[in-house]
Formats: C-alpha cells, sequence, structure tokens
C-alpha cells in the first residue's frame, strides 16, 4: 500500500466492499485490519471515496478557554487603560472578578492582538554575539 491518500481511500473501499461480498471478519482476517474499523468505515461509506477521508481529531473547543464574557471585560479594561501594564492590568482584573493566571492573560492579549509580545533580551544578546562572530 502507498503512501498516496487516494490509494489509502481505494485501499479502504476495496476492504469495505470485500466485506460487503464475503463478510467483516473474513475482510479482517484478509486485510489484516480491526473489525471495528471495517465496521466504521462501512458506516461512513455512502459510495464515494470522500466519505472514507480521515475526519479531523482537533477538538473544536478547550475546556479552559477564556469565556466570551472574560475577553470582553480584558478587552474593555485595555481600551479604558491604555497605559497600564499587564501586572496592573491583572490585578485590575482579579478585584473585577477574574480568576486566570496573569500568565493565561498574556496568552490571551498577545492571541487577541492587544499585547505586544517583548522580545526576549537573552535572544537579542545571542544574536548580537553571533553577529560579532561573524564581522571578526
Amino acid at each position: 500500500m502507498g503512501n498516496n491518500i487516494t490509494q489509502r481511500l481505494k485501499y479502504k473501499e476495496s476492504v469495505v466492499k470485500f466485506s460487503y461480498k464475503y463478510g467483516v471478519t473474513k475482510a479482517a482476517i484478509k486485510f489484516g485490519e480491526c473489525k471495528r474499523t471495517i465496521y466504521r468505515w462501512r458506516k461512513r461509506y455512502d459510495g464515494s471515496l470522500e466519505s472514507l477521508k480521515d475526519k479531523s481529531r482537533r477538538p473544536h473547543h478547550h475546556p479552559n478557554e477564556h469565556t466570551d464574557e472574560e475577553i470582553r471585560m480584558i478587552k474593555n479594561y485595555k481600551a479604558n487603560n491604555k497605559e497600564t501594564g499587564l501586572v496592573t492590568l491583572w490585578v485590575k482584573l482579579r478585584r473585577a472578578g477574574y480568576t486566570r493566571t496573569i500568565q493565561g492573560l498574556y496568552n490571551v492579549m498577545v492571541k487577541l492582538g492587544i499585547y505586544e509580545k517583548v522580545p526576549s533580551k537573552r535572544k537579542q544578546k545571542q544574536c548580537l554575539k553571533k553577529h560579532l562572530k561573524n564581522l571578526e
């Protein structure tokens, strides 16, 4: 069996068709697949190769992600306190009922584009050292 996606789909289709003709047990023995897998493929198969494509396993959301209300509160506080630093903003939000950590606040603010990521001073020093070595 090749690495090509369409070859994998054609393989799945042949397993499903064989299982319809001779049964799932014989198909599992012949192709070396789990019976549960063949049943799953049969359930999804509607006659087209597209139906046998692997589905995404990515979650729709994370159970600990910020709620819309928390994001609204962060945006409002940041809009009203433009010059406020991260720590001060976090303390004000905590007093208003925000329960997340300061790292969580930082991450969500970077994600929303409200807060600029501060470049690491250590990385800047390393880049400067490399640049000076190259000049020598």
